[in-house]
């Protein structure tokens, strides 16, 4: 039996709301962060606070000193949706205006200016591998990673087109230390926690 175009796409939508409200269901009972992508749901056993959480808030609050008032860096990881992609993401800082912020339901991921994720141990290829494909599927311009396991990170700008779908084109390491820009803002790493190695966790400095 030959399947047509729009049956398959139909059945691929189908699917991919099931998982959506398995997900969503699940977001409530069980620890850590689910996410859809095209591979299937995603487990992320992030640790509740900690330097994951401490680096989210320090980040989001160096940002919105430097940012124009009607933006924020919002991290309270909203659903971020592209049905027919078929991808939920939940980053852990999105820099957004506070009216595209004011909607029900998920965020339309082309109203975001940048998406910020915080490596966690458990995990680590979802952010460098699986979001760094997905973000520029979803037309986000902007992703950086901090990565408390090295104290270093990267921001990937400039979305292009290639044969295994849009990419970022360009990518900007830095270490912690170093100030570092995100779309149009810099700010300084100086100060961010780190996973120890025996997986106790450090809390850095406390300033902001």
């Amino acid at each position: 039996m030959t399947t047509a175009p729009d049956d398959a796409r139909r059945g691929a939508s189908h699917l991919y709301r099931a998982m959506r409200d398995v997900v969503r269901s699940m977001d409530d009972t069980l620890p850590g962060k689910f996410e859809v992508t095209k591979e299937g749901i995603v487990h992320d056993m992030m640790s509740p606070g900690g330097p994951h959480e401490v680096t989210a808030a320090r980040v989001s609050r160096r940002l919105e000193k430097v940012m124009p008032d009607e933006l924020l860096a919002h991290n309270g990881t909203p659903d971020v949706e592209d049905v027919p992609e078929g991808i939920m993401r939940h980053p852990d800082v999105v820099v957004i205006a506070w009216s595209d912020l004011d909607v029900e339901g998920s965020v339309d991921p082309r109203t975001v200016v940048a998406a910020i994720e915080i490596v966690s141990r458990s995990n680590p290829e979802n952010d460098w591998v699986g979001k760094r494909r997905d973000y520029p599927l979803l037309g986000i311009p902007v992703y950086a990673i901090f990565d408390p396991r090295t104290g270093s990170g990267a921001v990937f700008t400039d979305i292009h087109s290639t044969p295994d779908g849009p990419r970022y084109a360009v990518r900007k390491d830095f270490v912690y230390g170093e100030d570092v820009t995100i779309g149009e803002w810099t700010i300084s790493t100086s100060g961010l926690p780190r996973y120890q190695d025996d997986g106790a966790e450090e809390g850095g400095s406390r300033e902001a």
